[in-house]
């Protein structure tokens, strides 16, 4: 059962963002909608930037940090979003266990595609080439960042590159071509987006780039070979197919995938750690799962090549 703070969270989001998003086509506008509240650091916490392998970003880590390696993915759509908006994710994780590094990779339109997924293999590369080991590095991310980890896992994947130990994605957006049926049966549910708004949105970041390029819409691609995936979505949310036909198609691929669809929450509901025990309860799921695998490659002695 959703909490009641779920159902406030969805009425909030209806007012602040949804109304004001509808139809807007000006990326700079949307941008700023997109902009969560601030948020305030821990005293525990300490943010470090850093450029690593030539992409700029930071670093988030707490005491109870240890040798096991998030890269965080934010989204955004591609055009709006940043490492420090994300911050109540990444410093929950840093929380729980994990070293993040959350990379402020390149913007739509200014960048279309595809600099995004440039820029997550490029950090990824560099996380590599400072000696962290494979099966101690993990991929997260929320909305497109959600669908930039697997693009990210499936660049390295047709490099011949190492793939992280596992992958938790939030809402995930893998179908920029719009295809879904929740677009259309969640239009007025959907606490965030306006179900036909998504296919032009992906112009931002597209251009007039084709939307089932599989490295920009993983739910069009081979997705045989890849690592553990946990995908977190909400029953109500516009996107909701895009992460029930990527784990479908996934799993049919011969990978491990746990899906959670819950009740009630709005998109990215992760962000909302402060208000809402959903949001919690999604992290620790996620930061236990991603912290199994972690230690199942450690405790198994699993090579750099594991899932090349």
């Amino acid at each position: 059962m959703a909490s009641l703070q779920a159902h406030l969270a969805v009425w909030f989001t209806k007012w602040r963002v949804k109304r004001r998003l509808k139809g807007c086509r000006d990326y700079r506008v949307a941008r700023a909608i997109l902009r969560p509240l601030p948020y305030k650091i821990p005293a525990s916490v300490r943010i470090t930037p850093a450029n690593v392998n030539g992409i700029p970003g930071e670093w988030v880590e707490s005491p109870n940090s240890t040798d096991t390696v998030l890269l965080y993915l934010h989204g955004g759509g591609y055009f709006g979003c940043s490492a420090e908006t994300h911050r109540p994710v990444t410093v929950w994780f840093a929380l729980h266990g994990f070293r993040v590094f959350a990379p402020n990779y390149r913007l739509a339109p200014e960048n279309p595609f595809p600099a995004a997924v440039d820029d997550a293999v490029a950090a990824y590369r560099g996380l590599l080439a400072e000696m962290h080991p494979t099966q101690r590095i993990v991929v997260a991310g929320d909305s497109a960042g959600g669908g930039l980890a697997l693009s990210l896992m499936l660049a390295l994947r047709a490099a011949g590159t190492p793939l992280p130990a596992a992958a938790t994605l939030f809402s995930p957006w893998t179908d920029l071509a719009a295809t879904g049926e929740s677009l259309r049966t969640n239009a007025r549910r959907c606490a965030m987006f306006n179900g036909e708004d998504i296919g032009p949105s992906a112009h931002y970041y597209l251009g007039n780039g084709d939307p089932r390029n599989p490295l920009a819409s993983p739910l069009y691609a081979d997705l045989s070979g890849l690592p553990p995936l946990l995908i977190h979505v909400g029953v109500d949310e516009c996107l909701r197919d895009d992460s029930t036909r990527v784990a479908e198609k996934a799993r049919a691929a011969g990978v491990r995938v746990e899906l959670k669809i819950w009740p009630v929450v709005p998109h990215a509901w992760q962000l909302a750690l402060q208000i809402l025990p959903e949001a919690r309860q999604s992290l620790r799921e996620s930061s236990e799962f991603l912290r199994k695998h972690a230690a199942a490659g450690k405790a198994g002695g699993v090579g750099l090549g594991q899932h090349a």
